[in-house]
């Protein structure tokens, strides 16, 4: 059978790696979809785990408007916490699942540029595609690539990356299909009732409503600023409802589509 479906290319945040049932029921999805030859990318971020080992550390976790600053200090714990545990723990629940995995990071194969995005946040990376060949090779062969959102400069800085943009970065480098994945089904309207699809007018009317606020402002202003740079729509969902992402394989839509 000819393959040219588009890669999904899955982002998943902190909150799923504070539940090995969630992990666990989501790589069993994957596993469904790459056995139906879906090619799949893993792009994580890992937030919670990078807060829990600052303050083992003694540290504090430092917000400069709601980013995070990461100082020189702090950067060897969140490589640790991001690139060493979040990924490890997405490796071990793929590898349960019957998957083929390779863990990598944003630095490997050359294959984002990577830069230091403002002077005031600290070690906090802008990234841009580079070169797909590692990503494409690891695919070609049947294998999950698991991507943690740390890279390296060209000056050989460690960066702590936004993991949306990142998994952008990778999305857009493999022509792929983005879906932002989080503990909520997608964006709910004023009688929380699920909204299949937005673009920027209904989305800048929401937000004025204060339908659309805090972190799902953030996560929607990012999917639609990702929809308009892709030219083509991402999709918000859940990996409480992974069982969805099997109609993405066959071309439907899940949660809510963020339109360019």
């Amino acid at each position: 059978m000819s393959n040219n479906k588009p890669v999904i290319v899955l982002k998943v945040g902190g909150a799923l790696l504070q539940s090995a049932s969630g992990m666990a029921e989501l790589m069993s999805v994957v596993a469904e979809m790459m056995s139906q030859k879906q090619k799949v990318i893993f792009v994580h971020g890992g937030g919670c785990l990078v807060d829990e080992q600052l303050t083992a550390n003694g540290k504090e976790t430092i917000k400069l408007d709601g980013l995070r600053v990461t100082p020189a200090d702090q950067i060897p714990i969140v490589v640790g916490a991001l690139a060493g545990t979040a990924n490890k723990l997405l490796q071990a629940a793929a590898i349960e699942a019957g998957i083929v995995s390779v863990g990598m990071s944003l630095a490997d194969g050359n294959t984002v540029h990577a830069s230091i995005k403002n002077e005031n946040l600290g070690l906090v990376g802008e990234v841009s595609p580079n070169d797909p060949s590692y990503l494409n090779y690891l695919l070609s062969q049947g294998w999950l690539p698991i991507c943690s959102s740390i890279a390296v400069s060209s000056q050989g800085e460690m960066l702590n990356v936004n993991a949306d943009q990142a998994a952008t970065a990778l999305a857009k480098l493999v022509e792929g299909q983005l879906v932002l994945l989080s503990d909520v089904p997608g964006v709910l309207d004023g009688n929380k009732e699920l909204i299949t699809e937005l673009n920027q007018q209904q989305i800048s009317d929401l937000v004025q409503q204060g339908v659309i606020e805090k972190g799902m402002k953030v996560k929607v202003e990012a999917a639609l600023e990702v929809a308009q740079w892709m030219g083509k729509p991402v999709q918000v969902a859940s990996w409480k409802q992974p069982q969805q992402l099997i109609a993405l394989t066959n071309g439907q839509s899940v949660g809510t589509q963020i339109k360019p």
